[in-house]
């Protein structure tokens, strides 16, 4: 069928649809929808056999609806109204959730279902569960409810005729700041995570740190840590410390309120955007170690052992690596390489692997050329770490998605997992970048030459399967974003053991010598960090203004010109 995705950006959810309903031989284009989008006339020009809404937050007006099938993603359980449905899922710890697919009508999430789905609710922040169970959850009930208007037998149910018992769900009010508020001198670290899990990519909790209002974003919870109610304790990789009632918990980062008339501010690591506000605290390093059987305490950096196997995690908000990050990591790298393991996992997290470097910490900075210079060649430090590691095997484990320099970090290591669900965008072209991380190596070395060309220049999301046929992923790991750990665990400990797997220690570091005698990295990194060079330092370079857009929320001219595949825009 031809199908036309309207959404209000193009956010994850939507670019796995997008992947999963191609990847089934549809033919599917996007069109992106503000309250002022003509969308009948963009409609008519795409002309398609079925409208899907995976993330809309503005009603479809009746003279589209009428005349097309138009299915919504609503991230609820049947009966569930209103457009905070996740942040209060979040909020009120429910154990259950679901996805509901239903038709569009006059009244907002009140249409007939084509299909639903629901699922257990993890301990995690909005996003997280919003990219993992809720998208898995979208994905099965959209399927579902595409191959039942494809049927053309099937008729949706109407949501009055359903018994109460199948209407689980029920209206709620948008979810504002007055209902987020902190009270941190009553409020246990229990409620205070839950509350910041429910804001945590947007729109943040709004509240007063050093007598400044500041958006605060995600939330983990402490349990060494105390002090009065309220005041700040600690820092940790960019993250501060603040205790509750009872406890403490972590804050990874910040955000300034945005002034009338000005555009939205970047989301900032939190001790970066505090800068000299921020009294004298103790910087605690990030345990390395397994801390399983310890206290609950926050690290976006951890490693541990399992017999011969090494797994070193890594879990940054929103996929982000600065570079503080990357420098970060690399150390905690080289702390892995200095064990005697055969097997490192890189990864194994639920939610992002790496989306490449941090725009946003960018942005910010005094002087953005001179950042993205210092964050690419940081990157490029912690990719060529991987890529001569020659005295074991690395695997990149792909819990959640990886785009840009995120993906190519997961091409260096020797082998790479995805979760089934998981989305690639091996891709510079969108910001753009040339691109570094000595994708020229890895990508073509994986890909070809012909295939990578048509990945940088496409520039669209795949599937982990889509990544398989070209080579880019190795093993496909069917299991929910909970199970991811536990199931890559068990086969990094099994190719650990394995008796073939010295064999291809020796194999891979003969290998790499050949490559390095052939071209060595170094020029590789040279002639892709020349090319970018240039555009940091251009102040004219799309890149300068693509970055500003993405960070500030702003819209950028031609942003989806690669989407547009109606008949006019082919």
């Amino acid at each position: 069928m031809r199908i036309l995705l309207i959404a209000g950006a193009f956010n994850s959810l939507t670019q796995r649809v997008h992947a999963e309903l191609g990847e089934r031989g549809h033919h599917v284009g996007v069109e992106l929808v503000t309250r002022a989008t003509p969308l009948l006339e963009a409609v008519r020009r795409h002309a398609p056999d079925l409208i899907v809404a995976p993330m809309l937050k503005t009603p479809v007006p009746r003279e589209v609806w009428s005349a097309y099938t138009c299915l919504i993603v609503h991230p609820g359980p049947v009966g569930d109204r209103g457009p905070s449905s996740v942040d209060w899922a979040v909020h009120l710890g429910a154990a259950r959730w679901g996805v509901t697919v239903l038709q569009a009508n006059d009244e907002m999430d009140a249409g007939d279902i084509w299909a639903a789905a629901d699922f257990p609710v993890p301990g995690v922040g909005k996003s997280d569960l919003y990219r993992n169970e809720i998208a898995d959850g979208a994905v099965e009930a959209l399927l579902t409810a595409v191959a039942r208007v494809a049927s053309g037998t099937h008729r949706p149910q109407p949501q009055a005729a359903l018994p109460d018992a199948a209407r689980p769900g029920r209206p709620r009010p948008p979810f504002r700041q007055e209902l987020r508020r902190i009270d941190w001198r009553s409020d246990p670290t229990d409620t205070v995570v839950r509350t910041l899990r429910a804001a945590d990519s947007q729109p943040g909790v709004r509240d007063e740190l050093l007598g400044e209002c500041w958006y605060l974003h995600g939330g983990h919870p402490e349990d060494t840590l105390t002090g009065r109610p309220g005041e700040l304790l600690a820092t940790r990789g960019g993250a501060i410390c603040r205790a509750t009632a009872d406890g403490a918990v972590w804050i990874p980062e910040l955000r300034a309120p945005r002034a009338p008339g000005e555009p939205r501010t970047p989301k900032l690591p939190a001790t970066l955007a505090l800068g000299d506000r921020l009294p004298r605290l103790p910087e605690l390093p990030a345990p390395l170690g397994p801390g399983a059987d310890g206290p609950r305490t926050w690290s976006d950096i951890r490693y541990r052992e399992d017999g011969p196997a090494g797994f070193l995690e890594f879990s940054f908000p929103g996929g982000a690596m600065s570079t503080d990050h990357c420098r970060r990591l690399l150390a905690a790298y080289r702390h892995a390489c200095a064990r005697p393991t055969s097997v490192l996992v890189l990864g194994g997290r639920r939610d992002f692997f790496s989306n490449g470097i941090h725009l946003h910490v960018i942005e910010a900075a005094d002087d953005p050329a001179e950042e993205s210079w210092a964050n690419i060649n940081a990157m490029d430090d912690l990719v060529h770490a991987v890529l001569t590691t020659t005295d074991r095997l690395v695997v990149a484990a792909l819990g959640g998605n990886a785009a840009a320099g995120g993906a190519m970090l997961a091409l260096a290591a020797d082998e790479v997992w995805c979760r089934s669900a998981v989305v690639l965008n091996p891709h510079y072209r969108l910001m753009g970048l040339y691109g570094s991380e000595y994708w020229t190596y890895t990508l073509l070395g994986r890909a070809g030459p012909e295939a990578a060309g048509q990945l940088m220049a496409r520039a669209l999301p795949m599937t982990a399967a889509a990544g398989a046929r070209l080579g880019l992923v190795d093993r496909i790991l069917d299991c929910t974003a909970q199970d991811f750990a536990a199931r890559t665990a068990r086969l990094a400990l099994r190719l650990a053991s394995a008796p073939a797997t010295q064999a291809r220690i020796a194999t891979k570091k003969a290998s790499r010598e050949r490559d390095e005698a052939e071209r060595p990295l170094a020029a590789y990194r040279e002639e892709e960090l020349a090319r970018m060079h240039r555009t940091f330092f251009d102040p004219d370079a799309p890149y300068h203004a693509l970055r500003r857009a993405f960070v500030r929320k702003e819209p950028a001219a031609g942003a989806l010109a690669h989407l547009d595949t109606s008949p006019a825009g082919a």
